[in-house]
């Protein structure tokens, strides 16, 4: 199998025509359906089905295309890399990260990110924990930074420190003028969990701390975003249990208040490949593991 082969395969497939797609390739129709052919003969499937004198992707088809995408993505990025080298240009440091950690240390640790090394371009994508590991093996991202503790034995993992969790009411609520809750005073209430896609999750973590304790939540809405939890906190659909940092995303019609529960914690946990020996990756990590044991909890 040729990489040649995968690009032509993409752009059939996407524009579900050899006419068409020849011509964005800029060849002649006759070599590209023949290389198709070859590569359907070589995974020993069908790719298309023909209807008419039009085309559709089979079940295995659509397969091939969603798990090539990220290898061209890959192979874009390492081609670029090369390029940037050869040129004794910048070097790209991919960092994956859950949005939840924006209310703590990360903006800070952005910034002092990119004054580690000025040759170095610090590349930002949000993503879960789960889509980080991912990112990571297919190299898409050198570190992540996340919320649960998966384990992976291409992984080498870190866990910076453990978050206490706090109650998002709304201001109005009867809990919100206490200054710390008990599990027992949550248990009851309407609870809003997120991220609702793709697990595990977060959402996972909170309700394995519940079963944990022998209580069931009750959840009343799942939703995929930090803000729309929050946001529907503030219209009185229910609560939500935040990392504490999250107190920090300050709402008039919203009150936060610590959780005393022993256990009810969020990690923060770095993440990267255990071949990858940069002294790069090796800085941004001590960093890290600094501005983490520095951290104050919000008032």
């Amino acid at each position: 199998m040729e990489l040649r082969q995968i690009r032509y395969f993409r752009q059939v497939a996407i524009e579900l025509s050899f006419t068409r797609a020849a011509r964005s390739l800029h060849m002649a129709q006759p070599p590209l359906s023949r290389q198709i052919k070859l590569l359907e003969e070589e995974l020993g499937v069908d790719l298309f089905d023909r209807v008419g004198r039009g085309i559709r992707l089979t079940d295995a088809g659509r397969y091939f295309l969603d798990q090539t995408e990220n290898l061209t993505q890959k192979l874009g990025e390492v081609i670029k890399a090369t390029q940037r080298i050869g040129r004794k240009d910048k070097r790209w440091f991919g960092l994956g990260f859950v949005p939840s950690t924006l209310y703590g240390f990360m903006p800070q640790y952005i910034s002092r990110l990119r004054e580690l090394d000025d040759q170095v371009d610090i590349g930002l994508i949000e993503m879960t924990t789960v889509q980080q590991f991912d990112a990571l093996k297919t190299g898409r991202i050198d570190l992540g930074v996340g919320r649960i503790t998966l384990h992976d034995n291409e992984i080498e993992r870190l866990i910076l420190r453990d978050e206490r969790i706090a109650v998002a009411l709304p201001v109005n609520h009867p809990l919100s003028g206490r200054a710390i809750l008990a599990l027992k005073d949550i248990v009851p209430e309407p609870l809003i969990l997120y991220p609702a896609r793709p697990r595990p999750s977060y959402a996972d973590h909170l309700l394995d701390l519940f079963r944990n304790k022998g209580h069931n939540p009750n959840v009343v809405q799942e939703v995929n975003e930090l803000q729309t939890a929050i946001g529907l906190v503030a219209a009185g659909v229910g609560v939500a249990l935040v990392p504490e940092s999250v107190r920090n995303l300050h709402r008039d019609d919203v009150a936060y208040v610590a959780l005393d529960e022993p256990g009810f914690t969020s990690p923060i946990m770095l993440s990267w490949r255990k071949n990858d020996e940069s002294l790069f990756l090796k800085a941004v990590v001590k960093l890290a593991r600094t501005m983490a044991s520095n951290i104050k909890a919000p008032d």
